[in-house]
C-alpha cells in the first residue's frame, strides 16, 4: 500500500524541470512525513496546457458522492473496472511526487518501518506515483495514489507497493484523450525495481506530527 510518504524536493523546481508550468515557491517547504487526509501536490492534465499543479485531498470522494469512504489508495488490479474509480482512471489521472514512501514490515517484534527511494544512479531524480483525482462539491480536487504488487525485492517488507512512473511516459500518463484500460496498459512504463532502496528508520514515523528529516535517518532494524 502507500499509507505515508515524503516529498522534500522542491515543488516548483520539478514542475518546471518535468512539466513546464510555473509553482509558487510556497508550496516547496519540505514535507518528511505526509499522511492521509491533508492536502498532497499534485500534477494533472490542464485545461490550456498540457499540465497544471493542483494541491489534492488525499482521500478520494468525488462530489457525486455525499457520504461515502475516502480511500487513499486504488489497487491497478480494480481501478479501471470498479465503480467508484473507473471514471477517474479513465478521465482524470494525476502524479504525484514524491521522494520516497514509507511501508511497515511485520516482524517478530512488531512493525519495522522502512523508507523506499531512489537510488544513487537512478535515471530520474524524483518519484512519480501515480493517482486518479477527481472534483470535490467543495470546489477542491481529490485523490488516491494506485498501488499494485510490490516487486520482488520489495516484497518481503509489503505485498504491495504504490505504482511508481517512469518519467518518460508522464505525458502520456496525464493524457485526458488517452481513455482506454488497454491503452492506458499499454503506455504506462514502470521505474525498474533496481531504481529503488530500502532501509529501516525509527518509529518517529508512525506519528505524522514528527515531520522533520531526522524520520528518515537509517537504525539498525529491530
Amino acid at each position: 500500500m502507500c499509507g505515508r510518504f515524503a516529498r522534500y524536493s522542491a515543488t516548483s523546481e520539478l514542475a518546471m524541470r518535468y512539466f513546464q508550468v510555473p509553482v509558487d515557491e510556497g508550496f516547496d517547504a519540505p514535507r518528511y512525513n505526509v499522511a492521509p487526509g491533508t492536502d498532497i501536490e499534485a500534477f494533472r492534465a490542464g485545461e490550456e496546457t498540457p499540465a497544471a499543479f493542483q494541491p489534492m485531498h488525499w482521500g478520494f470522494r468525488p462530489k457525486r458522492v455525499m457520504d461515502g469512504p475516502q480511500p487513499i489508495n486504488a489497487r491497478a488490479e480494480k481501478v479501471a473496472t470498479s465503480p467508484y474509480f473507473r471514471s477517474a482512471f479513465a478521465d482524470r489521472r494525476c502524479i504525484v511526487p514524491a521522494d520516497g514512501w514509507f511501508e511497515w514490515q511485520k516482524t517478530g517484534q512488531g512493525k519495522q518501518a522502512h523508507f523506499i527511494t531512489l537510488t544513487d544512479d537512478a535515471a530520474q531524480d524524483v518519484l512519480f506515483l501515480a493517482g486518479i483525482w477527481a472534483p470535490t462539491a467543495d470546489g477542491g480536487a481529490c485523490c488516491a495514489i494506485i498501488t499494485e504488487p510490490a516487486s520482488e525485492h520489495l516484497a518481503h517488507i509489503h505485498d504491495r507497493q504504490p505504482l511508481a512512473l517512469d518519467a518518460e511516459c508522464r505525458w502520456d500518463w496525464l493524457d485526458p484523450e488517452i481513455t482506454e484500460r488497454e491503452q492506458v496498459r499499454h503506455i504506462t512504463r514502470r521505474m525498474p525495481p533496481s531504481a529503488l532502496r530500502a532501509y529501516p528508520v525509527s518509529t518517529r514515523v508512525n506519528r505524522p506530527a514528527n515531520d522533520d528529516r531526522s524520520v528518515l535517518d537509517p537504525v539498525d532494524p529491530a
